[in-house]
């Protein structure tokens, strides 16, 4: 008999359905659960024992692994399924939502005499496919410790952050730097265009050079220098432009709630809601390239 534990696993989109797969291949017995049929029968043919309903889901496991779109949603599905899980089961939220959302999610899920932590992700759907993701985790040592060996299957990098919440502090201020990033670095590029710069000796430059960062040399936002980036196959996500315009727009409130100066988080955070709500949403962020250039077009 294993003597892992079972888990439950509660979103099964992109994300949450690679992340449950890896689980099965590592040995876990996983019972899943998502509302659309194409999710499930994806999760179906990944192993998975897939539930009627999120309640029946965590009626008898050891772990709920939740991966759901905004704070809202969790919350409102921790109130569904809280008294349904079995003392001190262990919620494990990898959703990317806002730190008082965590703490609240914590905070009911201690209540009704569980254990919690939020663990926000980084890396990807094709981190997701590879078990390489980057988990940052808030909750206490006893809980992060718990977690860790399910999350070290998932994921190639587990650092513990701190206390409930400090995981989604974490995980805003790492995507707050990577979108500032590549909108600099695909200004760099447009403005190399216009001053008679090849991309390819930009790229070569820039890489090796105090410019480099991982926008640049790991998800080169133009054709060519990087064959594995979005830019070569027609900016497909990756991660969308719609995921990034939601991070940093919880980015740009904590910026706002805290007091925190100077301005360039939320003039990312402007930058990709115009692109978003332009219908850009579903191209990778990276593709913001296409529209700086597109915006610079007729100018010196």
């Amino acid at each position: 008999m294993s003597t892992q534990p079972s888990v439950a696993f509660l979103g099964l989109g992109h994300m949450g359905g690679p992340m449950a797969a890896n689980l099965v291949k590592a040995g876990y017995e996983v019972t899943g659960y998502d509302p659309v049929a194409a999710a499930q029968e994806q999760a179906h043919k990944d192993g998975l024992t897939v539930a009627d309903t999120a309640i029946a889901a965590v009626a008898d496991v050891d772990v709920v692994i939740t991966m759901l779109p905004n704070g809202k949603l969790v919350l409102d599905l921790y109130d569904e399924i809280l008294a349904a899980a079995k003392p001190s089961t262990l919620f494990i939220d990898s959703s990317t939502i806002d730190v008082a959302d965590a703490k609240a999610a914590a905070e009911r899920a201690h209540a009704a005499g569980h254990r919690a932590v939020d663990a926000p992700v980084s890396g990807g759907v094709a981190g997701a496919a590879a078990g390489t993701l980057a988990f940052m985790v808030g909750g206490s040592e006893a809980d992060f410790a718990s977690a860790h060996p399910l999350l070290d299957v998932m994921g190639a990098k587990v650092v513990h952050c701190g206390g409930s919440g400090v995981g989604q502090a974490a995980k805003i201020c790492n995507n707050m730097i990577l979108g500032i990033s590549m909108i600099a670095v695909s200004e760099a590029f447009v403005l190399g265009e216009k001053l008679g710069l090849t991309n390819q000796a930009l790229f070569d430059v820039a890489s090796n050079a105090s410019g480099q960062c991982w926008s640049l040399t790991s998800y080169c936002p133009v054709p060519g220098p990087l064959p594995a980036s979005p830019a070569n196959n027609d900016y497909q996500p990756g991660f969308a432009a719609a995921l990034m315009d939601k991070d940093l727009g919880l980015a740009s409130n904590a910026l706002r709630a805290n007091g925190v100066e100077d301005g360039l988080g939320l003039r990312a955070a402007e930058i990709y809601h115009r692109f978003n709500t332009e219908g850009n949403g579903g191209l990778d962020f990276s593709a913001i390239v296409n529209d700086i250039r597109t915006r610079s077009e007729g100018t010196k």
